[in-house]
């Protein structure tokens, strides 16, 4: 090979003549036709011919190359400027052949092992964190107040955490996936995927680094996280994680030629996965190929609400519905102290599961039970059958045998936002004390818009003793989806990851399904249709403040049945609960995962929308 000042100038591949002096412009590469068979799918779509059985010793080469280069100093090429030569890289094997060659007669450090470089890609989603602490844990930023309630006496008048058949053994409290094996807990330590940033580093934004930053590039390693242990499937988990966001980011671009073979490889990739990375790549890759052809999310069958026995099954599975009622009941049960009518309108009332445990502290309050009416709202039913009407004659016999005065209504409604406050009978408040709930619901107003301020409007007219709302602790709302992406893979690999501890049941799979919907809907809609658009805390916070609420900061007794209902699944271990602000916070070790907050009019004018 002779050598040049130029030495590292590419050629077209699709070039004629290897000894043209023309550069190619970048992205100009012309795919050559496969003449031997065989040939990586992806790589041919960006215009390398790499046959399948040459990618080892491709990757191989690639790592001593870009090793001898970064080991030689700025004076170190000065001895080959003689002539120009230039290369053809579409044939990579023998391109890298060529340039391993050259630059051997320099000082070389020793070879690096294919995928021991040091990584710098957030691959967090991937373990569990060290902490499991259940009363207290760093969900919050370092700048937030914190704090944990010391549990309070018990009392008969308190609700009730009702275990369903959702108790299950303690599941050994593992630190990574295991790739080894079909689930996450056991197996050889040494084949486990040690790649860790802490959640604390990407939960900054204005440092943290991004996932598609580095798809295609070397990564470097944080100090603080442990070693790469790459071994088989471990590889593959880090070649799956490229693929997802190298997948997304060519979306984003419209290059839908590359995201078509990324999608492919992310299926293959996934197969070799075990546990919760696999399902959770397994619904990423379907919702990304649904947005790339251009496939509709399949729709519940007629007369009959698929996602209402999804949500069923999820009840019973997890503790993050449970967590959403206890709470939000025992923040409406001390609202409604000493009062003789109570009224609760219900923007989430699905199938009634949250109002027996409220009724039930009802009935042992001190002095008698008050006057109980219940206004349940929810969509139409596919066959438009009356199944409000149905839960409000099951909750009128729990309420016979409570003894407790019980007066109900359902109200069908296509979206919140065509709720009127004229509708819901109010009366006055000082012969009735009402509040309004809300559960996994307002987010979902933000898909239209100027709903989300109609409906807080609609609040502000029935003057609530209390407003409280569950929601989501993510943002999966931004504009731009390669963020919104980035976003849901942490969430939800959070979340699948807590159910491994479940057990082989039809819960645990009809959760997964449950959850897969939501993936769906994050990445492969738009528009209106897009209708799972979660937001933080933070963000709610502002929205309500500008509507005319202030905090009603949740008390000691509902942080004592959060840990409660904690304890019943997975003996407690990985859940953790955190008091923010006011607000309670339900994660799985060191991720929050759903927000519990509770609201009031605020005393002073409210700003303009």
């Amino acid at each position: 090979m002779k050598r040049g000042q130029n030495r590292f100038r590419l050629i077209d591949p699709g070039s004629s003549s290897s000894s043209s002096s023309s550069p190619v412009p970048k992205g100009k590469m012309v795919k050559e036709e496969d003449d031997g068979g065989g040939m990586d799918e992806l790589l041919a779509v960006l215009g390398y011919k790499v046959r399948s059985s040459e990618m080892a010793d491709v990757a191989q080469k690639l790592e001593q190359l870009e090793e001898m280069m970064g080991n030689v100093q700025e004076d170190g090429l000065s001895h080959l400027a003689t002539e120009t030569v230039h290369h053809n890289p579409s044939e990579l094997c023998t391109w890298l052949d060529s340039m391993l060659t050259e630059l051997n007669p320099l000082p070389s450090a020793s070879t690096s092992a294919v995928g021991a470089g040091p990584i710098d890609m957030d691959t967090s989603f991937l373990t569990r964190a060290e902490s499991s602490t259940i009363s207290s844990i760093g969900f919050g930023a370092p700048n937030q107040q914190s704090r944990v309630f010391d549990e309070p006496s018990s009392s008969d008048y308190d609700l009730k955490a009702i275990a369903g058949n959702a108790i299950y053994p303690q599941a050994q409290n593992q630190l990574v996936f295991d790739s080894s094996s079909s689930s996450n807990h056991g197996g050889n330590p040494n084949k486990r995927l040690k790649c860790s940033i802490s959640d604390s580093v990407y939960a900054s934004t204005s440092t943290a680094p991004q996932i598609g930053d580095c798809v295609g590039t070397k990564m470097t390693l944080s100090e603080s996280t442990r070693a790469v242990v790459l071994v088989d499937s471990q590889e593959n988990g880090i070649r799956l994680v490229h693929a997802l966001m190298a997948c997304a980011e060519a979306v984003q671009k419209n290059n839908l030629t590359l995201a078509e073979a990324l999608v492919k490889q992310i299926g293959l990739l996934a197969v070799s996965q075990a546990g919760a990375m696999r399902k959770v790549a397994t619904y990423f890759a379907e919702a990304l190929a649904r947005r790339i052809y251009r496939l509709s999310p399949p729709q519940d069958p007629p007369g009959h609400s698929l996602s209402d026995t999804l949500q069923m099954h999820f009840y019973e599975t997890c503790p993050y519905l449970k967590f959403a009622h206890f709470t939000a009941n025992q923040a409406i049960l001390e609202a409604f102290e000493g009062k003789k009518r109570v009224h609760v309108i219900d923007f989430s009332m699905n199938q009634g599961l949250q109002w027996p445990a409220l009724m039930e502290a009802l009935a042992l309050r001190p002095g008698g039970p008050p006057a109980f009416r219940l206004t349940g709202i929810g969509p139409p039913a596919p066959d438009n059958t009356d199944y409000l009407h149905d839960i409000g004659c099951n909750l009128a016999q729990l309420a016979e045998v409570f003894h407790v005065e019980f007066e109900y209504r359902g109200l069908v409604a296509n979206s919140l936002a065509d709720l009127e406050a004229s509708v819901l009978e109010l009366r006055p408040t000082e012969i009735e004390s009402v509040a309004v709930n809300s559960v996994f619901e307002l987010h979902k107003l933000l898909a239209r818009p100027g709903a989300i301020e109609k409906v807080l409007g609609v609040v502000r007219q029935i003057k609530p003793e209390i407003f409280t709302v569950v929601e989501q602790e993510s943002n999966h709302n931004s504009p731009a989806f390669l963020n919104r992406f980035t976003e849901s893979l942490h969430y939800y690999s959070t979340m699948f990851d807590s159910l491994e501890g479940v057990g082989n049941s039809q819960d645990k799979v009809m959760s997964e399904v449950y959850l897969g919907k939501q993936i769906c809907n994050v990445v492969a809609c738009e528009g209106p249709d897009r209708v799972e658009r979660h937001e933080s805390l933070a963000q709610w916070r502002t929205r309500f403040e500008l509507a005319g609420f202030s905090p009603a900061h949740l008390g000691s007794n509902a942080f004592k049945q959060a840990s409660m209902i904690l304890s019943l699944f997975n003996g407690g271990q990985g859940y953790g609960v955190e008091e923010n602000d006011g607000c309670l916070m339900l994660g799985w070790h060191t991720r929050p995962l759903i927000t519990t907050s509770a609201w009031k009019l605020a005393g002073g004018p409210v700003m303009a929308q």
